[in-house]
Order: C-alpha cells, then sequence, then structure tokens
C-alpha cells in the first residue's frame, strides 16, 4: 500500500507595509543600531497600522494569496488551523475570523497556541489529516500582530518583534515527498522566563495591571538564549538522527527568526553551514508564528523538488520542536 504523506504544495506570506527602522526605535528608547544588530541581527521590523486591524487580518491576506497562487477555491479546503499568540480576541478564535474573511464555509477551524513554535505545532497536527485520508487540503497558518503586545519603552524586547502572517497548503503526497517525521516538545518550568503577565484568567485585565504594564512580552533574554540553542539543536538534532541525515544531506535548516546568534549557534551544532540557513531575520524581527512560513516564501524561488529540510523552533512556554520534510514542488 502506498504510503500517503502530507506536502507543502504552496506557501504565501503577508507583511504589513509600515517599516520600523533601527533608526526611528533609537528615537523611542535608549539604543542604536549597531547595539541592535550585533546582538540581534535585526535591521527593520513590519507593523501592522490601522484601526481594528489585528492577527486574522494579516493571515486572511496570506490565505487569499495562497489560493490564487495554487489556484484553489475557498470550497476546496476541508481544514484551516491558524497557530496565533496574538488572537484578535478571547474568543472567537481568529481562525474562524479568518475562513469568514476568505469565503471558507462550514470546515473545521480552530487556532493553535504555542508560541514561536506555534506554526510547527500545527503543522505537524495539520499532516495527519492529511495522512490518514480523512482531508485533501488543509491550510495551516502562522500569524502574529506582536506590535501589539511588546512596550515600546522596554529597549530589551521592542527592538525584537515585527508582525506578519504565512500560510501553507498541505495535500496527500504518493511521490515520497512532504512531511516524513516530526517532534514537539514542551516544558512548562519555563513560563516563568518568557510570558505575558497578564490578561489571561489567572490575572485578568485590571487598572492595576495596566498601570503595572504586565500586558506586554515579558522575556528573560539570558535564560531563553541558552534554553532555545540548546533545545533547538538538540531536537534538529534528533530528527536529523533517527533519519540518517547528516549536514552534508540536509538542504536547508529553516529555523526559528528570534535573534541571529541563537541561528548561527544551532547551525553550528548541527553542522549545517550558514549558507544552508534560511535567514530573513533582518528584514522581519520575530513574528513569532509566521517566522518558519515567512522563510519558506522568502527562499521558495531557490527550494527544489524533494530537498531535505530541516525545520526547528523554540518559544515560551517552554515549547520546542523540529520537523522533517522532503520539499515537494518546483517553484
Amino acid at each position: 500500500m502506498t504510503q500517503i504523506r502530507a506536502s507543502i504544495t504552496g506557501i504565501q506570506g503577508y507583511v504589513p507595509e509600515y517599516i520600523l527602522t533601527n533608526a526611528e526605535l533609537e528615537t523611542m528608547v535608549a539604543t542604536n543600531d549597531e547595539w541592535i544588530v550585533s546582538r540581534t541581527g535585526i535591521k527593520e521590523r513590519r507593523i501592522l497600522k490601522g484601526e481594528g486591524l489585528g492577527s486574522s487580518h494579516m493571515g486572511a491576506e496570506a490565505v487569499k494569496g495562497l489560493l490564487a497562487k495554487t489556484n484553489t477555491s475557498p470550497g476546496e479546503i476541508d481544514l484551516l488551523i491558524c497557530a496565533t499568540t496574538t488572537p484578535d480576541f478571547v474568543f472567537p478564535c481568529t481562525a474562524n475570523l479568518i475562513c469568514d474573511m476568505v469565503g471558507i464555509r462550514n470546515v473545521g477551524s480552530f487556532d493553535i497556541q504555542a508560541a514561536c513554535s506555534g506554526f510547527l505545532y500545527a503543522l505537524t497536527l495539520g499532516s495527519q489529516f492529511i495522512e490518514t485520508g480523512k482531508y485533501k487540503k488543509v491550510i495551516v497558518v502562522g500569524s502574529d500582530k506582536m506590535s501589539a503586545i511588546v512596550d515600546y519603552t522596554d529597549r530589551k524586547t521592542c527592538i525584537l518583534f515585527g508582525d506578519g502572517a504565512g500560510a501553507v497548503l498541505l495535500e496527500p503526497d504518493t511521490e515520497g515527498n512532504g512531511i516524513i517525521d516530526s517532534i514537539i516538545k514542551s516544558d512548562g518550568a519555563g513560563y516563568p522566563y518568557l510570558n505575558q503577565k497578564a490578561g489571561g484568567s489567572r490575572y485578568p485585565p485590571t487598572r492595576e495591571t495596566v498601570d503595572n504594564r504586565q500586558h506586554f512580552v515579558y522575556q528573560d533574554g539570558a535564560q531563553v538564549f541558552k534554553f532555545a540553542v540548546t533545545n533547538m539543536a538538540d531536537v534538529a538534532a534528533e530528527i536529523m538522527g533517527r533519519n540518517g541525515l547528516t549536514g552534508d544531506n540536509v538542504s536547508w535548516l529553516v529555523p526559528h527568526q528570534a535573534n541571529r546568534r541563537i541561528i548561527e549557534a544551532t547551525a553550528n551544532r548541527m553542522g549545517v553551514g550558514m549558507e544552508k540557513v534560511m535567514v530573513n531575520i533582518q528584514k522581519y524581527g520575530n513574528t513569532t508564528a509566521a517566522t518558519i512560513p515567512l522563510c519558506l516564501w522568502d527562499y521558495e524561488s531557490q527550494l527544489k523538488k524533494g530537498d531535505n529540510l530541516i525545520l526547528a523552533a523554540f518559544g515560551g512556554g517552554f515549547t520546542w520542536g523540529s520537523i522533517y520534510l522532503k520539499w515537494g514542488y518546483q517553484a
């Protein structure tokens, strides 16, 4: 019996028009371009402007582009999963809103929240519906409006994050391409080091939580860096080892774009040269669940059918994971 795998058959990204440069950040907080670039690799990031526009707006734009690009009608989609840390509302879920905005009706849609690992988690889950034969066309979206929860008086975090979205179409593949293996992991003991302290059910919004600026991203950079490098590299090495891969036969490493130094350290530990590492952090910063699909979108023209890709991510919670896939098409 021929094995069915979930293959990415289309990729589309969306980034807002407004560019927040390091020069502009210099007017907002005590920082400078050299300090930011040397520590993070980030030169600019995109910011979503406009009243009432949230993560669903960017996700819908990415999905619209994906449907047009792959010549797929909204009625053909069986399921849509959205990975986001910045949903438009507590409920309904952002995936529901995206479906409504693009004309996808009467299908399952839901959000996944695994911080910066969210897209990898969602891709792992979405692939199961294809592999079992239950569905034929599944869209996985990563979309985050991080500017909505960034404190632009905190120079440790405001330099890092940007807004953006990316979406992929998953379809069955019987030629040996598609998602071969995946690993997802978490450790809730990491929660104190990267979180949003208020706004949920434990500490609902109050005047005090707003005055104390507890609705913004909090990060202990040193602890996150240490855990990210170790866990991203370890899980990527694990998935390579159990699939007989080495740095030589990996075509591309697609890492979460949190910090250039984390990316370089991860690639070094995996034995993959930087010439085979997708990097666009300099343009977009950390877009959380959107970083991996935006990388695939930016590098799509360089991908060849059958290329071995290793996706790796690390996020707050802590969450982390890796996917090994063979690229499914020639752009």
